[in-house]
């Protein structure tokens, strides 16, 4: 297994953690409440892992070839 696969622990902290760490209404970001902000959060740092993830992965780069 490459090290690179070890970045997808980051999107699973993201999104199993929200209930636990955002468990708050109060703060507003952009109109959102705290625990709607973090969520939308979520979803763009599961995006960027998985475009770096793609970006360095060898194994991808060879099936396409």
């Amino acid at each position: 297994m490459q090290k690179i696969y070890l970045l997808l622990l980051i999107p699973i902290f993201c999104i199993f953690g929200t209930p636990i760490f955002a468990n708050k209404v109060t703060p507003y970001i952009l109109g959102l409440p705290f625990f709607m902000f973090f969520a939308c959060l979520s979803v763009l740092v599961t995006s960027l892992t998985l475009l770096i993830i793609n970006k360095f992965d060898n194994a991808a780069k060879e099936d396409l070839e």
